[in-house]
């Protein structure tokens, strides 16, 4: 609810100031919220959990980032007209090259939102055998990405860390 909400405003507000791309700048804002939750439960996993997984069957939580970062680029790339594979879920095995490799990939697609406008957003690629709007395809990636911080948030819930989206903000200043 919260996301949907700061979606909402967020689109409210580019659209009140007159925003050139509000399609592309609006799906960009909510890829940053989610690149940030990623980003920041880098942070909060120590080092001794990086190998924790709740059951025999499923991704560690390095499997998990790594497997966000390889997506960055299969969904990015074809927005740039590229295919790309880095296989960082195969071949990634500490911390430190998970965070470095998530950190390129998320620098990657970065890297594809500043080349976007809505006119080019609404240019259609082929992703899976689909045909899909560029934008469609970075949207996509923002849900994707989403699906698997909420398993980090799991992991992170069953190891009794606070995911970086449920962590309480500073207090309101005192009135004057």
């Amino acid at each position: 609810m919260k996301l949907v909400t700061t979606v909402l405003l967020f689109a409210a507000a580019l659209s009140a100031q007159g925003i050139v791309n509000p399609l592309v700048e609006t799906s960009k804002a909510v890829y940053g919220i989610a690149k940030n939750d990623v980003t920041k439960s880098t942070a909060k996993v120590p080092d001794a959990l990086w190998s924790y997984r709740p059951t025999k069957d499923i991704r560690t939580f390095g499997q998990v980032f790594a497997h966000i970062a390889d997506t960055q680029y299969e969904f990015c790339g074809p927005v740039n007209g590229e295919t790309i594979s880095k296989d960082i879920e195969k071949t990634a095995t500490t911390k430190a090259q998970i965070v470095a490799a998530l950190k390129d990939a998320f620098a990657y697609c970065d890297a594809t939102y500043a080349k976007l406008n809505d006119a080019k957003a609404a240019e259609t690629v082929k992703f899976f055998g689909m045909t899909v709007t560029k934008l469609g395809l970075m949207d996509f990636n923002i849900a994707h990405v989403m699906e698997h911080y909420g398993n980090l948030v799991t992991y992170m819930r069953l190891n009794n860390i606070v995911p970086p989206s449920s962590e309480q903000g500073p207090p309101p200043a005192a009135k004057k």
